[in-house]
């Protein structure tokens, strides 16, 4: 019988932050890919090396874990005043499944360095040296991202002292703004869709938990550690060795989709697998990180802990610090009380892997919060680029 060749497409491998994934230029792929649909999705998940029954992704790109297996797509933007449109696919591991609801922030560190050396960003755009600006679309959310990448001698610089907990080596900086990044009431939703900043959110099987939901960055339910039997200071192997804890995690994460309006039913909530994410808060205490760096009470404003797809993150999701940023700046949210309360404009976050810091504007008009900006700085760096091999009868 015939066997069909393998096909060759031209693709970057990146680390964005404390994330990894395969970037590929839209006019790169296969004419069948270069549209959304069947076809599209099937390539990547061939790429990544899922679904896959084992949960290694040996036979492609993914790492395993949520954090890496992700692929993004960049295309020239023929919106005015953007270089690029990017979007994410957050590739499941074990089901046939790409996930589309939502942004990577932490890859979006990435996108400005690829955008620039896949020439998409006009020359004219490009300084020698200093700063570049990146103007960016998030195609998966329908926001601004606004990347500044350093340059040096013409070509991205990726080399730095800039550390990032949750990276082992240093690179350079990577200034992110996010743009307006709520949800607003014209784009079907809001920034807090229940219209409260505290919910008393009834899971079955788990109890009434006060939560904090909102859509900033990326839709995040925010409950109280205690309230879960927690301290905001464990580590992976507490929750993602626990079964029981996960599915409890889970249940939260579907009933409180429903609960903002980001799905039906519980059963239609399970079949997205990206968003919303759930994270648990604490006021600040000392804690070991998972590198065994001790973390002070002192260097942090509170404790946050978050789960993707299903397990709890070695550091923190990019778009969810977003949500943390906003929600510390809405005084009377579950963040911001574990923060002290009161205004803020930036808070200090410790996570697994150490600390984090994220600012947001925020301000109340006719009786609403709006968020004008978040920013952080992440780190991005090519990790290896050339071609990718898929077997030709994939998509």
């Amino acid at each position: 019988m015939a066997h069909p060749a393998q096909v060759k497409i031209p693709a970057t491998y990146m680390r964005g932050g404390t994330s990894k994934g395969v970037f590929f230029r839209l006019q790169d792929l296969p004419e069948a890919a270069q549209v959304p649909g069947a076809a599209r999705d099937a390539l990547l998940l061939r790429v990544i090396g899922s679904p896959d029954p084992y949960g290694k992704q040996i036979d492609g790109m993914g790492g395993a874990t949520s954090s890496t297996s992700k692929a993004v797509i960049i295309a020239p933007s023929a919106r005015p005043g953007h270089d690029v449109d990017y979007l994410f696919g957050q590739v499941s591991i074990d089901k046939p499944f790409v996930d589309w609801s939502g942004n990577c922030g932490n890859l979006s560190a990435a996108v400005g360095s690829f955008a620039i050396a896949s020439g998409l960003v006009e020359a004219s755009r490009v300084p020698r040296d200093g700063i570049c600006v990146v103007r960016i679309w998030q195609a998966n959310i329908g926001k601004t991202i606004v990347a500044h990448v350093p340059m040096t001698d013409g070509a991205v610089q990726e080399t730095g002292a800039f550390e990032l907990d949750g990276v082992t080596f240093p690179a350079a900086e990577v200034q992110l703004e996010f743009m307006d990044p709520a949800a607003e009431e014209g784009d079907g939703g809001a920034m807090f869709p229940t219209g409260s900043l505290v919910d008393e959110l009834d899971v079955p099987g788990v109890g009434t938990l006060r939560a904090t939901m909102i859509n900033a960055g990326i839709p995040t339910i925010f409950v109280e550690a205690g309230a879960l039997g927690y301290t905001g200071t464990e580590l992976q192997e507490a929750i993602n060795g626990d079964a029981q804890a996960l599915a409890r995690f889970e249940t939260i994460r579907l009933h409180g989709a429903v609960r903002m309006g980001l799905a039906g039913s519980v059963d239609e909530a399970a079949k997205r697998q990206h968003t919303p994410k759930v994270a648990f808060v604490a006021p600040a205490r000392d804690y070991t990180s998972s590198s065994g760096k001790a973390v002070a009470a002192g260097d942090i404003d509170l404790l946050v802990r978050a789960l993707s797809m299903g397990k709890l993150h070695h550091a923190m999701m990019g778009t969810a610090a977003v949500a943390i940023g906003t929600a510390a700046a809405v005084p009377g949210t579950l963040v911001n009380a574990a923060a002290g309360g009161g205004s803020r404009t930036a808070v200090r976050f410790g996570h697994p892997s150490g600390t984090l810091r994220v600012g947001a504007e925020a301000t109340l008009v006719d009786g609403q919060w709006q968020v004008t900006k978040a920013m952080m700085s992440r780190s991005a760096r090519v990790l290896m680029e050339g071609w990718v091999r898929v077997p030709g009868d994939t998509f």
